[in-house]
């Protein structure tokens, strides 16, 4: 103690005494550089001024699709660490890690509820989740999430954010690669809408497989969505790739994306095509007192750089 504080009376000390700020006050645009105040990007879904779409959790994907309320359906279960896997620590080790940080069994999560009135089953893979890698579990996720649909009879909308196939999980993994596409038949089947939101990151074989099987593919903007990443391109073909390469609006010049959409305008686009795919009158647009309230800090993502890249073989 220095010998001011020594002499300072208690309610002075009080008045002047240090306060504790929470560490995510203030965050960064990772294009502009600009500290953006929490609040700021709570009420413009998290985009910030410059226009870039932060990477979300899927209790915020579906806070601002949904209507309103909905239901969450729970994901089966499957073994945990089949192969024994372990490389500088266990595979379970990982995965306990993952569920901690999450508060997740795994990269899925399922929803029903209405968007712009049409009852909708959506899919939101989490990114935060190791990567939001596909495995035997997410794979599992995405055929209940088709089951549902089918069920119900409702079109499905899939949030995909991954890098890839789990490692962990060997060929298990890449067997989910067909697997969910018999899911996506399943839909085709029922003649059910099926749509794709593309975000940042897509990548592996996410892309090569439910991320390309859309009725319609939508991206948010600046999302890198391909199979192989641009560094690992450059280095085998030993040429600098295009600037922009593999970003929604490159591919959407290119006709691999059909519509490139700011996260604000999803609810709308979504409904507007819902309802064309169902042949079902136009609906009002969403008031905004209808909209989201605010989520929890624990939601928002690092930007990219900040959890790694997935994991893709």
């Amino acid at each position: 103690m220095s010998w001011l504080s020594r002499i300072t009376p208690p309610g002075v000390q009080k008045i002047f005494a240090k306060r504790d700020t929470p560490e995510n006050l203030w965050v960064k645009c990772p294009r502009s550089g600009e500290m953006v105040f929490h609040k700021d990007l709570e009420a413009g879904m998290y985009v910030t001024p410059a226009g870039h779409h932060m990477r979300i959790g899927p209790d915020l994907r579906f806070r601002y699709t949904f209507d309103g309320e909905w239901e969450s359906v729970p994901t089966p279960e499957v073994a945990k660490d089949p192969l024994k896997f372990k490389d500088d620590k266990p595979y379970t080790s990982r995965l306990a890690a993952a569920r901690k940080k999450t508060g997740r069994d795994d990269a899925m999560a399922i929803g029903v509820g209405r968007i712009d009135g049409v009852e909708t089953t959506v899919l939101v893979q989490d990114f935060a989740f190791m990567g939001g890698s596909l495995g035997m579990a997410a794979g599992e996720a995405f055929i209940k999430a088709c089951e549902t649909a089918v069920q119900r009879r409702t079109p499905m909308v899939v949030f995909t954010a991954a890098g890839g196939a789990r490692m962990q999980e060997g060929a298990l993994s890449l067997m989910q690669m067909p697997r969910t596409t018999l899911g996506v038949q399943m839909l085709k089947d029922a003649k059910l809408p099926y749509i794709v939101v593309l975000t940042d990151p897509t990548t592996g074989g996410v892309t090569a497989s439910y991320a390309m099987l859309g009725d319609v593919h939508i991206a948010e903007p600046g999302a890198l969505i391909g199979f192989a990443g641009p560094r690992v391109i450059e280095q085998t073909i030993r040429e600098k790739l295009p600037p922009g390469f593999q970003r929604s609006e490159y591919l959407l010049e290119k006709g691999m994306v059909d519509k490139v959409v700011d996260r604000r305008d999803l609810p709308r686009v979504l409904g507007n095509l819902l309802r064309t795919l169902l042949k079902r009158p136009e609906r009002r647009q969403r008031p905004a007192a209808e909209q989201v309230p605010a989520p929890r800090a624990s939601e928002v993502q690092p930007a990219p750089g900040g959890n790694g890249a997935g994991q893709e073989h």
